[in-house]
């Protein structure tokens, strides 16, 4: 094994300590959880008139879908939403797929119910809940 780079902190350190000792899933599933805050990270500069669209994109569901990329899906298709409001709920549901293995399609499900439930109540012109 390589000793670590010089400059790597103690948390990267521990994480790929942690990330070695994982199975395949494990590292699969820390990757996806990964890319999923990340991702959430660079949608904080979307343009205004963007995020005042109206109607939803009606991008379609592919067969086989991961969590990640259906949270990714359902944020370009719900411009008009506030991410950071939907993030506390998306993430409770990444984290229930990753860490306690609830099956992604189960998931996904519940992500697509609550976006459409979000959208609904930004039609009311209702608060977030």
């Amino acid at each position: 094994m390589l000793p670590p780079k010089q400059g790597t902190s103690p948390a990267q350190r521990e994480l790929l300590a942690l990330f070695r000792r994982m199975d395949e899933r494990g590292r699969a599933s820390l990757l996806d959880f990964a890319r999923f805050l990340a991702a959430r990270g660079s949608s904080a500069g979307e343009p205004a008139a963007e995020q005042a669209m109206q109607e939803p994109l009606g991008l379609p569901r592919p067969e086989q879908e991961t969590v990640v990329a259906a949270i990714r899906r359902l944020s370009q298709n719900y411009p008009m939403l506030n991410k950071d409001e939907l993030f506390h709920k998306a993430s409770s549901l990444m984290t229930a797929h990753v860490m306690q293995g609830r099956a992604a399609a189960e998931v996904i499900d519940e992500l697509e119910e609550f976006f459409a439930a979000s959208y609904r109540k930004h039609l009311e012109g209702g608060q977030w809940e």
